[in-house]
């Protein structure tokens, strides 16, 4: 796949690849990444990995955004149960979102969705700061950070029966062959997915990428907690915008997959 065809929310990139909000595309000058941020000895499971730390520099608008609106927004990581109705303010469905890239589809689906609770994970700090800056601008109150990763936020901080839904959107395809099993969607992932999901609640991803959709379907097909909401592939949900990339890679004729698999009842 074209890398230039890549979404705003794609979820990885290989590491010296250009994030789509770098300062080349947002006009603004950049500054040091902010220290603290994305710790680089916190220790990851080997078996699965949520990312791929990818270069980039953090704008001096996503700094501001850190330095402003960081406190509120970004949840610490620790190894322990999270009080979602503390850290957001109230009592609402809590949907978690695994790498969200720039933050485009975050904010729109936040925004169209003021009933729901969304607990964004992404290590890439510009990615990061890009979120907070369009929480502020749009005066967003339903989007919680956590800049860890995803593996250990699922397995130390959400508790059986957690969570109403999964967003997973354009992780990383590791087109290779032999990378194939570096893919994120995989049984062991999906497994702890579908225990900390409330009876009904669903698990929603997306790719561009056909062999990995192929795969996300015979995956999630293969859980035996979860039913296809369609025959193979979802119409897209109106809640998940199409970005400018997204956009572009379909006006050449580029496909995008869509799948939404509920837990039984």
């Amino acid at each position: 796949m074209d890398a230039s065809l890549q979404s705003d929310i794609v979820t990885e990139l290989p590491p010296n690849a250009s994030a789509p909000g770098d300062a080349a595309l947002s006009g603004e000058t950049t500054a040091a990444p902010l220290a603290g941020k994305a710790p680089d000895g916190v220790a990851h499971p080997k078996t699965i990995k949520s990312f791929v730390r990818r270069a980039g520099r953090t704008t001096t608008g996503q700094a501001k955004a850190f330095e402003d609106l960081g406190p509120r927004f970004i949840v610490p990581y620790a190894p322990a149960p999270l009080d979602a109705v503390a850290a957001f303010g109230r009592s609402a469905p809590l949907v978690l979102e695994i790498g969200f890239g720039m933050g485009e589809a975050t904010a729109h689906i936040a925004r169209v969705r003021p009933q729901d609770n969304f607990l964004c994970c992404e290590v890439h700090e510009p990615g990061v700061g890009a979120l907070l800056k369009r929480i502020g601008e749009q005066g967003q109150t339903n989007i919680r950070i956590l800049q860890h990763d995803a593996v250990e936020v699922i397995d130390h901080m959400l508790p059986p029966g957690s969570l109403d839904g999964v967003h997973i959107f354009f992780p990383d395809p590791w087109h290779k062959t032999k990378h194939n099993k570096r893919r994120l969607i995989q049984p062991p992932l999906v497994a702890k997915l579908v225990a900390r999901l409330k009876p009904g609640g669903y698990i929603h991803c997306a790719t561009d990428w056909q062999p990995y959709a192929e795969q996300m379907l015979q995956v999630l097909s293969s859980a035996p907690l979860l039913v296809n909401t369609a025959e193979d592939y979802a119409p897209q949900p109106d809640y998940r915008p199409l970005t400018k990339f997204e956009n572009r890679g379909l006006k050449l004729g580029h496909g995008v997959w869509d799948l939404v698999f509920k837990r039984r009842t």
